[in-house]
């Protein structure tokens, strides 16, 4: 627990950074989590029918990367807090 007091430096200046920390882990966790489901689904729903292939897989690709711009948006947004 002192080292988070140390990291946070007990100022407002400090608990900001410490959030936006924080905030940029979260993002990234749930874009990987989000992505990786996404890919888990797409295959198993390609392997019961695979000709169907070519749709699933660009209809994975297309939320993927909707998934990873908001990531990208809010750590932008992120960014500029302090």
């Amino acid at each position: 627990m002192d080292m988070l007091f140390t990291l946070a430096e007990i100022t407002d200046t400090g608990l900001a950074t410490l959030g936006i920390g924080l905030g940029f882990g979260l993002t990234v966790l749930g874009a990987g989590k989000g992505i990786g489901n996404i890919g888990g689904n797409a295959v198993q729903a390609i392997a019961r029918q695979p000709e169907a292939g070519g749709t699933i897989g660009t209809n994975m690709i297309i939320a993927a990367a909707l998934i990873e711009g908001l990531a990208v948006i809010s750590m932008g947004l992120l960014a500029f807090v302090v």
